[in-house]
C-alpha cells in the first residue's frame, strides 16, 4: 500500500508539492513555491508539515519555480537526499533558484532600508549558499531511463512538451502478484507548439494526479502565429513600442524562435528586439546545448546551420544600464521581459514607462495568475500599482493565448483518451478552485472516472 498527500498546488495553481510514500521510501514530488496574492505567498513561509530530513528523494517535474523554488528552504530545514529531474531541468534549475535567492536577499535589504518588515531584521526565504547547496543534491536522468528506487520500484520520466526538460514521471511497482503505476502529470504541454516536442502519450496508468491550470478555458487563438503578426502590425502603425512579458524559460525562446522565422519569410521587418531578462539569457544558453531535446524542425534548422534563436536585429540586455537604455527607444521597437505575469523583474519597471501612453501595444501570451499584475492588465483595469505608485493603464492591451504551455481541457481530454484502462484515481492539483472543478467534472463526463480534487494535507492510501 503507498500514500500520497497533497501539501501544495491544491484549490492554487502554484506551491506543488505532493508526498509519496512508496516501497519504503518517502519522497516529494515537486518542491515548488506558491506565488499569487500575498495570503497564498505567506505559505512559503510555513513550517512543512512533515520534517524534510525524513525525505529519500525530491522527484522533479520541470523547472519552473512554482515546482522548484521551494527546494533550498527544503534542503535548508534538513532535506539531505538526491533530487531527481532530467538534465536540462537541472541546469535550467541551477539559474532559476540562485536567481530566486538573489530576489529573496535583494527583497530583505529593501524590506529593511525601508522599514516596511513585520520582522527586524528582514530575512530572505533563503540564500545563495542554501541555492547552492540545493544544487549540489540534483542528479539528472534522460528522458526514457528507469531509475531504480528499490527492487520492486521504477521511476521514468516522459517528455510532457512543456517547456525544455519538462517530463511527466511515471512511477511503476511490480511484484509477483500485482503492478501499479502512479503518474505525476507536472504541467501537461501542447501540441504543436514551436521547438518542443509533443507531450509524450502513456498508457496502463492507475493513478494519475493531473494539473488543471486551463482546466476550464479553451485556448482562443487557432493561428497565433498570423495572430502575432497581426499585432505587431498594428503596435507598428500606432509609433509606440510593442511590450511583451514573457516568463523566463520557454515563452521568451519561443518568441525569438517565431520572429526570427516571420523575418526569414518576409511576414514582419527586422525591428529591434530587446531581451531583457537575465534568466532569459542564461536560459538562452542552456536551450542552445539541448538541440537532442527540440521537435524535428528545430533540430533541422539547427543542424543547417541556422541561429533558431537569434533575430537580425536582437539585442542582448544584461546589465542594469542595458536595461535602462531601453528607455530611449520611444517608438519601432520590441521588448521581451521577465517575469510573466509581472510580478517582479525588469518588466515591472518597463509597464511603469509604457503604460501610461497609448501608442505603446501590451501584449500577454501566457497564464495570468489571480493576485497578479499581469490580471490586473488582462482583466482590463484602469490602473495598476507599480512601485508604490499608481500608474494608468493607457496602452493598447493585447492577448494571445495560443503560445501557452499549458494543454486547454480539451487538450488534456484528447491526452487521456488513449488510456487503454480506467484509473482506479485521478487526483486534479494546480488550478484555481473553478478551474479543477470544471476539469474534473467534465472528466467525468467524458470518461466516467473516479475524480477527486484533494485539499490541503488531505492524504489517500493508493494500492
Amino acid at each position: 500500500m503507498s500514500k500520497i498527500t497533497f501539501f501544495g498546488a491544491t484549490g492554487t495553481v502554484t506551491g506543488s508539492r505532493f508526498q509519496l510514500e512508496i516501497d519504503g521510501k518517502n519522497l516529494l514530488i515537486d518542491c515548488g513555491m506558491f506565488q499569487g496574492p500575498k495570503e497564498i505567498r505567506l505559505k512559503n513561509w510555513d513550517e512543512f508539515p512533515v520534517s524534510p530530513a525524513t525525505f529519500d528523494f525530491i522527484l522533479l517535474t520541470h523547472a519552473h519555480i512554482d515546482h522548484s523554488g521551494y527546494i533550498p528552504k527544503f534542503v535548508k530545514e534538513g532535506f539531505a537526499g538526491k533530487i531527481i529531474c532530467t538534465h536540462a531541468t537541472a541546469e535550467l534549475c541551477r539559474v532559476m533558484l540562485k536567481d530566486s535567492a538573489h530576489i529573496q536577499e535583494e527583497d530583505a535589504k529593501w524590506a529593511n532600508k525601508k522599514g516596511f518588515s513585520k520582522h527586524s531584521p528582514a530575512l530572505p526565504l533563503y540564500t545563495q549558499e542554501d541555492a547552492e547547496k540545493a544544487i549540489a543534491l540534483f542528479q539528472p536522468v534522460h528522458y526514457g531511463d528507469f531509475f531504480k528506487l528499490s527492487e520492486n520500484t521504477r521511476i521514468k520520466f516522459h517528455d510532457s512538451g512543456h517547456i525544455l526538460g519538462a517530463a511527466f514521471i511515471d512511477i511503476k511497482t511490480q511484484t509477483t502478484h500485482i503492478s501499479s503505476k502512479i503518474l505525476f502529470s507536472g504541467d501537461l504541454g501542447r501540441p504543436e507548439i514551436p521547438v518542443l516536442n509533443e507531450p509524450d502519450q502513456v498508457y496502463n496508468v492507475d493513478h494519475l494526479i493531473l494539473e488543471s491550470t486551463y482546466g476550464q478555458r479553451l485556448h482562443d487563438s487557432k493561428d497565433p502565429i498570423s495572430d502575432l503578426v497581426a499585432v505587431i502590425k498594428r503596435s507598428m502603425d500606432r509609433g509606440g513600442a510593442l511590450v511583451i512579458p514573457a516568463f523566463s524559460v520557454g515563452r521568451t525562446q519561443t518568441l525569438l524562435y517565431l520572429l526570427r522565422l516571420l523575418e526569414e519569410e518576409g511576414k514582419i521587418p527586422s525591428y529591434p528586439i530587446f531581451v531583457d531578462s537575465p534568466m532569459a539569457i542564461e536560459a538562452l544558453e542552456i536551450f542552445e546545448k539541448h538541440i537532442h531535446d527540440f521537435d524535428l524542425n528545430a533540430r533541422q534548422q539547427k543542424m543547417a546551420g541556422k541561429d533558431i534563436f537569434r533575430p537580425k536585429n536582437l539585442q542582448i540586455c544584461r546589465s542594469k544600464e542595458d536595461s535602462i537604455g531601453i528607455n530611449q527607444h520611444r517608438s519601432g521597437c520590441i521588448i521581451i521581459s521577465a517575469s510573466g505575469m509581472v510580478t517582479g523583474g525588469r518588466i515591472v519597471h518597463h509597464m511603469a514607462q509604457r503604460l501610461p501612453d497609448p501608442k505603446n501595444t501590451i501584449l500577454m501570451i501566457g497564464y495570468q495568475a489571480e493576485g497578479t499584475r499581469g490580471r490586473s492588465i488582462v482583466d482590463k483595469k484602469e490602473t495598476v500599482k507599480i512601485h508604490g505608485k499608481v500608474i494608468p493603464i493607457n496602452a493598447q492591451i493585447e492577448i494571445i493565448d495560443g503560445f501557452s504551455g499549458h494543454a486547454d481541457y480539451n487538450e488534456m481530454l484528447a491526452w487521456l483518451m488513449p488510456f487503454n484502462k480506467k484509473p482506479e484515481n485521478v487526483f486534479i492539483v494546480h488550478g484555481e478552485p473553478e478551474a479543477s472543478q470544471a476539469m474534473a467534472d467534465k472528466i467525468k463526463q467524458t470518461y466516467h472516472w473516479n475524480v477527486t480534487i484533494p485539499k490541503f494535507a488531505e492524504s489517500f492510501d493508493i494500492d
